[in-house]
């Protein structure tokens, strides 16, 4: 797709559109070794080579990033009283790519740990986000009372045939759909990166839908309270596991392909 070149370098931070028409009669500005003059230009991203003053521009039409968000930072763009998981990143990322600009995908409560996508590509975080791609969540849970072998036979039953939900302040009741159960003392077959996120946990919870404070309505539906939550996986990306409370990367190739193309 083929973008104005005053577009392009005010998404990479050259100021508003006003700053690149000045910079494109002061600077030199190259496409493929030829100068441009009219900020109407346009480019190919994909094609195309740019610089500025002799620097090579690297072009990005989107961004893709696994943060391990910690507690007590909320998913918001801004919030009054706590910080958010924008705050978290470098000043550079924080503005907007060709697709839009840059946001999470779903949300994590604040006191939620675990995997979360930032992107600026809409497509994606319609597909990962939308009902109809039945895309998995899997979650480690530490709770209150950790069941014994009855209880555990009990709740993995449960939450196969689907649970009927209370409702929770304005969040109206729901039955939620069927879900999987994997008790960590009962040995899950699991790799080991999920087991160094999960460690401490009781289980891991996998689910097709992101219902309001979902896994804990959940478990209060058994009787029992969660104490501890965190996102470990997203469909097939799993959480780096060397990523710290607050830390963040880009996705890599491979990972943002297992996300394109997850079913």
């Amino acid at each position: 797709m083929m973008e104005r070149i005053d577009r392009i370098l005010a998404h990479h931070g050259y100021g508003s559109r006003k700053d690149v028409k000045k910079l494109l009669r002061t600077a030199c500005v190259t496409r493929n070794g030829e100068r441009i003059l009219d900020p109407a230009t346009r480019i190919d991203p994909e094609a195309d080579a740019l610089a500025v003053d002799g620097t090579p521009l690297t072009l990005r039409r989107d961004l893709y990033l696994m943060m391990h968000k910690c507690a007590d930072v909320v998913c918001a763009n801004r919030d009054g009283e706590h910080r958010t998981v924008f705050d978290l990143l470098a000043p550079e990322l924080r503005r907007t790519f060709f697709g839009s600009a840059l946001h999470h995908v779903g949300r994590l409560d604040i006191d939620t740990e675990g995997l979360l996508i930032l992107t600026s590509d809409g497509a994606l975080t319609h597909r990962l986000i939308s009902p109809k791609s039945h895309i998995a969540k899997t979650y480690a849970v530490r709770l209150r009372d950790t069941p014994d072998e009855t209880a555990r036979t009990t709740y993995t039953a449960q939450f196969a045939q689907g649970l009927h939900v209370a409702p929770e302040g304005n969040a109206p009741a729901f039955d939620a759909q069927s879900a999987t159960l994997a008790w960590l003392c009962d040995g899950a077959d699991i790799d080991e990166t999920t087991a160094r996120n999960a460690a401490g946990c009781d289980c891991l919870l996998t689910l097709h839908e992101g219902k309001f404070h979902q896994v804990k309505r959940m478990f209060a539906a058994v009787g029992n309270e969660v104490v501890y939550l965190k996102r470990v996986a997203v469909g097939a990306l799993k959480l780096d596991a060397a990523l710290a409370p607050g830390e963040y990367r880009e996705l890599t190739d491979d990972e943002l392909s297992q996300l394109q193309t997850e079913s």
